[in-house]
């Protein structure tokens, strides 16, 4: 490595760092681990995936938006259970990467990620604001939004939980303001300058809020090759199924997101799905928690000046060294502030912005979106990524077989009937109610210069109706325009003109 590249490469890895430390504290604390684990994932993300071809600048790490996915599991299946699943789920994705399997990632529809990623945040927000009024544990799924009339009462009756309520929403203050300080200054992640000041107020005011628990790191590490017993639970399963698409497709798209941040090497899908997968399975051994590349530290990276793998590799040794050296550290920091650092996160992951705009551009992509989003919030991670890619198949479907078909009868001479767009078997009913109730001793002008799609099964029916019309007395079909054929090739139609 030159050294102008190094001369980059080592401040972009102490930004990253910092960016870093309070999101893997703060997304264990979330997820319902020790936020050992957190920091973990985070160490294996710098130095395992670090250093394995696929993408040059992207950092890979514990990521908000599994944050519910992992509360859930580890509600229902326990640490074990979690790191059987996240060790399954990383063999599942050296698996898709091997059979090259990654670039087919891109297809999912970008409303069900966006959906996604929305319902994540908002389930994420909801919790996190009971963290915020003093709570000691945060609500998982619905019971997030149902719990939150009761805070209300609890914020009226008790000043530990306006206190905690004030620090969150100082803390939350300070990371929006230090966005609008000149450039330099920002170089300095806001997040941690937030939880700096909360963790100063907090030890020099004698706030009574609760702080963080910190066990040590090899008392928090539990490794294990996995429980095989639980793969006999659909539920387990089905987790696993929803850890793999969900990391694997946020971690590709946030690949081609950073792509278009740089001029360097562009980013090898396949090797970056099986450099993820063994980060996971690495992650699964060691009991830690799930990892995926996270947009917020890839883009500090970019923006920090990083050119090599080097600045990602960095920030996972920095973060090993400050756990090891200093731990005691990370048990000052009050839990009301790290629930500021993740509803500031979870607000960025709904699509503000983009979703007015998509409405009036493509509205059944945000209708997509919103009901995503919906699902997940109102059933589970699973359930509503189904519901949604289901939602976008028959949006496609519908617009597919989107077809039009006008009768222009003056009540004498030629009956003039034009068919427009995509005929296939889902309107064939809508086809052939119309062509039935023309005249059958009437000459019909059929125009198909705007069919752009004809499926068998209106192919074949719209022979069949031809012949019968032909058939008739004073009954004649006149074709004004080839046909596209069922292999999209243009052919006559079987008709006298």
């Amino acid at each position: 490595m030159r050294w102008g590249e190094w001369r980059r490469d080592v401040p972009a890895s102490l930004v990253v760092f910092l960016v870093a430390l309070p999101l893997c504290v703060g997304i264990a604390v979330a997820s319902g681990v020790p936020v050992e684990l957190g920091l973990v994932t985070g160490v294996v993300g710098g130095l395992v995936v670090g250093v394995m071809p696929g993408s040059s600048l992207q950092v890979s790490g514990p990521a908000a938006g599994l944050t519910v996915l992992v509360a859930e599991a580890v509600e229902r299946y326990g640490l074990t259970g979690l790191g059987t699943i996240v060790l399954v789920a990383g063999l599942l994705q050296i698996g898709l990467g091997l059979l090259r399997l990654g670039r087919w990632f891109r297809a999912i529809s970008v409303a069900v990620v966006h959906g996604m990623l929305a319902g994540i945040g908002l389930l994420l927000i909801a919790g996190q604001l009971h963290i915020l009024a003093g709570a000691g544990t945060a609500p998982v799924g619905l019971a997030a939004f149902t719990g939150l009339p009761a805070l209300v009462g609890e914020l009226t009756g008790s000043e530990p939980a306006r206190l905690s309520l004030a620090l969150g929403t100082a803390t939350i203050a300070v990371m929006m303001l230090w966005n609008l300080l000149p450039g330099r200054l920002r170089n300095v992640p806001g997040a941690l300058v937030a939880v700096v000041a909360a963790s100063a107020a907090s030890a020099v005011l004698g706030l009574p809020v609760d702080t963080i628990e910190v066990a040590g790191l090899l008392a928090a590490i539990q490794p294990s090759l996995g429980h095989p017993s639980q793969l006999a639970d659909l539920g387990v399963l089905a987790t696993i199924v929803t850890f793999t698409l969900v990391a694997s497709a946020e971690s590709l798209f946030s690949a081609a997101a950073v792509d278009r941040m740089h001029q360097g090497p562009r980013t090898d899908f396949d090797r970056e799905l099986v450099a993820q997968g063994t980060g996971n399975t690495v992650c699964g051994l060691l009991g830690a928690l799930p990892m995926t590349a996270v947009i917020v530290r890839s883009s500090a990276n970019v923006h920090a000046g990083a050119r090599t793998k080097a600045s990602r590799v960095l920030h996972g040794l920095w973060l090993l060294l400050f756990v090891a050296a200093v731990p005691g550290l990370v048990g000052l920091i009050p839990l009301p502030a790290l629930a500021a650092v993740l509803v500031h996160a979870g607000c960025k992951l709904l699509p503000l912005r983009t979703l007015p705009g998509l409405w009036r551009t493509h509205r059944g992509e945000a209708v997509v979106l919103t009901v995503t989003a919906v699902a997940i919030v109102t059933t589970d991670m699973f359930t509503g990524v189904l519901v949604g890619l289901g939602l976008a198949v028959a949006k496609v479907a519908w617009e597919t077989s989107h077809v039009r078909v006008t009768v222009d009868d003056h009540g004498t001479g030629p009956i003039d009937v034009a068919i427009v767009g995509n005929a296939t078997f889902l309107r064939l009913p809508t086809i052939l109610n119309t062509l039935h109730a023309l005249p059958t001793d009437r000459i019909v002008r059929l125009d198909l210069h705007g069919l752009r799609h004809l499926d068998h099964a209106c192919g074949t029916a719209l022979d069949t109706w031809i012949e019968a019309h032909n058939r008739t007395a004073g009954g004649q079909v006149h074709v004004v325009a080839p046909r596209p054929a069922q292999d999209d090739r243009p052919r006559p139609v079987p008709a006298t003109e």
